[in-house]
């Protein structure tokens, strides 16, 4: 009887095989601090991670998308928690347990690169577009969802504010996350105090 050829996929050596994404990101960091960010290019990036540019593109517009690959991911599990909000709960409960939970999925081995290493990439107007972008994208999550609570245009006023303030409450929440230290912990309590300082203010 022929002998069957064992197709069983057999544990790589050392610590699990990356996927392209992460070994980009990884390559790009370590060029970060080799080189800088403005003296790093893409070609080189892939040269470290050892793919090819056309893979570098499949995940990344440019460059400067490098640094947002745990902000883009978090965007898409903001968008399951606001769905998972109860229909009667009150706006501003709603907005903060769904980001709350998002943020629980930061810890102290889960902290953006760009957070803790942003001195070391200089202030370089695309990496602050490209970050720009993403707030907005969240605002525009948030807004949409306010604007469906209160039977507003998600684009008028009122539901935009809500959204860019709850926003800027996480963002300001991350900085001081992330200068924190090694004992930081969850990104979470960091999230909650900042929204309930928001929220006072607009009961207020």
């Amino acid at each position: 009887m022929e002998e069957k050829s064992d197709t069983t996929a057999r544990p790589a050596r050392g610590r699990p095989r990356a996927s392209s994404r992460e070994l980009l990101e990884e390559a790009a960091f370590e060029l970060f601090f080799e080189n800088t960010y403005a003296r790093t290019t893409v070609e080189q990036i892939t040269q470290r991670a050892g793919v090819g540019r056309s893979t570098f593109f499949n995940y990344f517009d440019g460059k400067s998308d490098v640094f947002w690959g745990d902000l883009d991911r978090a965007s898409e599990v903001l968008q399951r928690r606001l769905d998972e909000q109860a229909p009667d709960a009150p706006l501003p409960r709603a907005l903060g347990s769904a980001l709350a939970a998002v943020a629980r999925d930061f810890g102290p081995s889960r902290v953006p690169w760009i957070l803790t290493q942003y001195p070391f990439i200089g202030s370089v107007a695309e990496v602050q577009a490209s970050a720009l972008t993403r707030f907005a994208r969240w605002a525009g999550v948030l807004a949409t969802f306010a604007g469906v609570r209160l039977g507003l245009d998600p684009e008028s006023l009122r539901p935009r504010t809500l959204a860019y303030a709850a926003t800027g409450a996480v963002v300001a929440a991350a900085q001081e996350w992330a200068a924190a230290g090694p004992s930081r912990g969850s990104l979470e309590p960091f999230v909650v105090k900042a929204l309930d300082a928001l929220a006072g203010g607009f009961t207020a």
